[in-house]
């Protein structure tokens, strides 16, 4: 509901991001591996083709996404309850990638304990810490969520999204709930990560009732969430995926996170309004250019409206511009 709201409203963007971006389809010059024998390794969100991916043969599918351009997968629709991957087995599914010439190099999972201040058996309190019971039943869904992941084969565990989070204090009881899920999925040999939306961008105070988002021409009271989060998690613990659309969404500046979180921000989501490079208000050469200056490799192409039959298209379309992309390694 924030997020819809918020996109409704937005009309400012960070200098960071734009600065110097003139609205094109494609970036010029010819496609990187035909004319550097350049081999680009190019990640896709599967959230991204939404039902399409599942429609009609899932092998054949898996293979057009390979046969576009892609090596690595992150996944989404894993179920914890039943060890599913979009409603299959999720050694099928594994096994299906690997016979299409894919990797599944991350995950992203939300606990089902975690939304229970919504609706559930847990209950967070009223003003929105995380009791002990809640804690422990969000950590044993986590042993789980570890286990089915280590059989996959993965590096990187992420949590996709935050609860309501209305105060201060709420925000550092959820960093304690992401330093001990990090804990948990640690000790199995996985890494532990967060993504955020444009919502982490919002501000909180100390004992505040409920977040607050401003401009630069409004006052602006209180710490934005992904600070909070940067500062109350242990790095260790807890790394982050930064999605570069909704940062911008928030406000915020995606190339100037990337430089003051230069070793906390692991892994990006490379995303537009839609089809990648189209709308001319990202600059990602500025934002490619400071994640690989941080040492950093895994970006996953994510793409929204995933119920839209032309998300195969629209993927395509964008692999296509960052194969073209000079500045895409």
């Amino acid at each position: 509901m924030i997020r819809r709201d918020f996109l409704k409203a937005t009309s400012l963007l960070t200098m960071g991001a734009l600065a110097g971006c003139t609205p094109k389809t494609k970036p010029e010059g010819a496609d990187a591996r035909e004319t550097n024998n350049v081999h680009k390794t190019l990640g896709l969100q599967i959230y991204t083709l939404g039902p399409e991916l599942y429609a009609g043969d899932l092998a054949a599918n898996l293979k057009r996404i390979k046969e576009m351009g892609i090596d690595n997968l992150e996944l989404a629709g894993y179920n914890p309850a039943n060890s599913k991957i979009g409603g299959v087995d999720m050694m099928e599914f594994k096994q299906k990638a690997e016979d299409a010439g894919l990797t599944i190099v991350s995950s992203h999972v939300n606990p089902p304990q975690l939304f229970a201040g919504v609706a559930g058996k847990e209950k967070r309190s009223s003003d929105g810490m995380f009791s002990a019971s809640m804690k422990d039943a969000i950590l044993e869904s986590w042993k789980k969520i570890a286990d089915d992941h280590v059989k996959l084969g993965v590096e990187y565990v992420v949590e996709p999204m935050m609860p309501i989070l209305s105060s201060e204090e709420a925000v550092k009881s959820f960093c304690d709930i992401l330093n001990a899920s990090g804990e948990v999925v640690k000790a199995a040999g996985l890494r532990f990560g967060y993504h955020n939306h444009n919502m982490e961008f919002a501000r909180v105070v100390p004992g505040g009732k409920e977040a607050t988002f401003g401009t630069l021409f409004t006052k602006r009271e209180g710490t934005q969430i992904l600070d909070l989060f940067l500062a109350n998690t242990d790095p260790e613990k807890v790394l982050f995926e930064m999605d570069v659309y909704w940062t911008v969404m928030g406000q915020n500046d995606p190339v100037e996170y990337l430089q003051k979180a230069a070793d906390r921000i692991h892994m990006l989501h490379i995303k537009d309004r839609m089809v990648l490079g189209q709308s001319g208000m990202m600059n990602f050469e500025n934002i490619f250019n400071q994640f690989y200056a941080n040492g950093m490799k895994y970006f996953w192409i994510e793409i929204e409206d995933t119920h839209s039959g032309k998300q195969f298209d629209r993927v395509k379309a964008s692999v296509d511009y960052l194969l073209k992309a000079s500045f895409v390694k």
